[in-house]
């Protein structure tokens, strides 16, 4: 599997409970925070979920 960076873009004020979860999951605490995880399936589910405030790159 390729890796992933992630990074966040929009915050996460007003977003539902689980898009919070999610976000937190993946590792990423501010605006701008990146991660960079490998690009399994259950990543890219999460990342599907909040796609609309993050932005994801291919390493």
């Amino acid at each position: 599997m390729k890796n992933i960076k992630i990074t966040q873009v929009r915050s996460i004020i007003d977003q539902s409970q689980r898009q919070k979860d999610t976000v937190k999951a993946l590792g990423l605490r501010r605006i701008n925070a990146t991660v960079i995880k490998e690009g399994t399936p259950q990543i890219l589910g999460m990342i599907a979920k909040v796609r609309h405030l993050v932005t994801i790159e291919e390493i």
